[in-house]
């Protein structure tokens, strides 16, 4: 079985190696393109007001590693600023930019999903009325954050100011012909999608817009980007915990 990886092009080697290695051919095709921000003096700007901030939330990797990218030289992260993680793979890219795991909080392993709902309901007893939280997340290719941030809901009724802090910028990728042939064929050739954005399926039906869906198989790890995938029209989609575990437990039912 073949096994489409979706995530951005600097996260998706972890995912083909550990698939590679339970005896999947996982290749992968990019469905998203991240790049920095184009005025970085935000980001620096943001990194004054970390020390007097209760938390700082990171909605991925990628959120980490572009702002810690700004980091004064020779500043460490503050022991009085919590560091909040939406799941593993962003604790991990906090750990490696050098924070105590002491002060990192994110949703257990064992939880059903990793996602802003499910951090809040372990973080919410630590805001108190006035205090200040940062969310450091993504934006469009121009840099601007749109939508509302359900987290920023919670925090803002909690009494707290908040910041959103752009680290980095999202939009779709340039597609080779070769990808796009790989993409179109995925049907036939019966490759199984592994979705972990709603916006990557996006990208996907905007660079093939005639492509009928309606026989392709993919697995989703979260139930929103499941529910893109079933509008998109994808004939067979299975959710998944965003683990390694979970997520080839679900590949597993496809044989």
């Amino acid at each position: 079985m073949r096994v489409i990886v979706t995530r951005p092009a600097g996260e998706a080697g972890r995912w083909l190696d550990a698939l590679r290695a339970r005896g999947f051919d996982a290749i992968a095709l990019p469905l998203m393109a991240i790049t920095p921000v184009l005025d970085a003096s935000v980001l620096r700007a943001a990194w004054r007001n970390v020390a007097r901030a209760r938390a700082v939330m990171f909605v991925s990797g990628n959120a980490v590693r572009h702002f810690f990218a700004a980091q004064p030289s020779g500043d460490p992260w503050p022991d009085t600023t919590r560091a909040w993680a939406t799941g593993p793979g962003t604790r991990e890219a906090l750990l490696q930019a050098g924070v105590d795991a002491a002060l990192v909080d994110s949703p257990p392993a064992s939880a059903t999903q990793f996602d802003s709902e499910t951090l809040w309901r372990q973080v919410a007893v630590q805001v108190c009325p006035g205090d200040l939280a940062l969310i450091v997340r993504g934006g469009d290719e121009q840099g601007a954050s749109k939508g509302r941030d359900w987290l920023a809901d919670q925090l803002a009724a909690a009494g707290a100011k908040v910041e959103l802090v752009v680290a980095y910028r999202r939009g779709a990728p340039e597609f080779s012909p070769e990808q796009l042939l790989i993409a179109s064929n995925a049907i036939d050739t019966g490759d199984v999608w592994l979705f972990s954005s709603s916006q990557a399926i996006s990208h996907l039906r905007a660079a093939l817009p005639q492509q009928d869906w309606s026989r392709a198989r993919a697995v989703a790890t979260h139930v929103r980007i499941a529910d893109a995938a079933r509008r998109a029209g994808f004939g067979v989609v299975c959710e998944s915990r965003p683990a390694m575990d979970a997520v080839v437990a679900a590949l597993e039912s496809f044989r």
